[in-house]
């Protein structure tokens, strides 16, 4: 039987990515949803504040993967903790009462975007988040970080750095960061895949860019992600054949100038 897996945010630039990659290796049972249903590319309607919708969608569900995200930075006590946060809580509700397996969150760098860009960062350290987005990925985190922890459920969080969807960086901040299609796709059926007894990780979700702000080497012994891509090596190709690339280095790895 195939494993079963939930999608959310399934229409958004990198869930569509995902679950249009999962239902394309064979190997899965996958469903897609978003806020709007979309008939014609599969994904059904699910509006997260909805308990009732939120337990039909996880029933026999073995793993989530939560790349749902209202996009609003500034209104951060009505959309940011009230949508995103309030909202992780409910899917986390709904997937133990279903008895989901594991649920993999769509984190961010920005999580920890305060460290200086000359800084070796590795996940187990403090939180440094750069904005408000930053701060609701370490919210929902740590919520994972408690349901582990309660033994109700696994929890992996990945801090997805650059994602522009057409498999190159554009600028030289991003070539740092970046992660292509399909190293994103490897990476998160590497977690789908890792070993049950893992309940909680938290991995920064970048290909094999020689400029990396992260040490991703680890990933291949512990979950087997071995990336494809190399940012860096795209940003020399891209100035080969003339294409413009921005300069946007900053003092922090989240970008920020302050």
């Amino acid at each position: 039987m195939k494993r079963k897996l939930l999608v959310t945010g399934a229409s958004g630039r990198i869930g569509y990515t995902i679950y249009q990659g999962l239902r394309e290796d064979g190997r899965y049972d996958v469903i897609g949803a978003d806020i709007e249903e979309n008939a014609e590319q599969g994904i059904v309607q699910m509006d997260i504040a909805d308990d009732a919708r939120m337990a039909e969608l996880t029933q026999n569900v073995d793993t989530v993967l939560h790349f749902a995200w209202i996009k609003d930075e500034e209104d951060f006590l009505g959309k940011v903790l009230r949508g995103n946060v309030a909202g992780a809580y409910k899917l986390f509700e709904a997937a133990v009462q279903s008895g989901v397996k594991r649920i993999i969150f769509a984190s961010s760098n920005h999580a920890t975007g305060f460290y200086k860009t000359d800084e070796q960062v590795d996940p187990s350290d403090p939180y440094r988040p750069d904005s408000f987005y930053g701060l609701s990925k370490c919210y929902i985190e740590l919520l994972g970080r408690l349901y582990a922890d309660q033994g109700k459920i696994s929890s992996f969080n990945i801090r997805i750095g650059n994602f522009p969807g057409d498999d190159r960086p554009h600028s030289e901040r991003a070539g740092h960061i970046w992660i292509s299609e399909r190293d994103m796709l490897q990476l998160v059926i590497c977690c789908i895949e890792a070993k049950e007894e893992m309940q909680y990780l938290n991995l920064y979700g970048t290909s094999a860019n020689s400029d990396n702000y992260y040490d991703i080497a680890y990933l291949e012994e512990l979950i087997g992600y071995k990336p494809l891509d190399d940012g860096a090596e795209l940003l020399v190709q891209a100035r080969a054949q003339g294409r413009e690339i921005r300069q946007d280095e900053t003092v922090y790895q989240g970008g920020q100038k302050k």
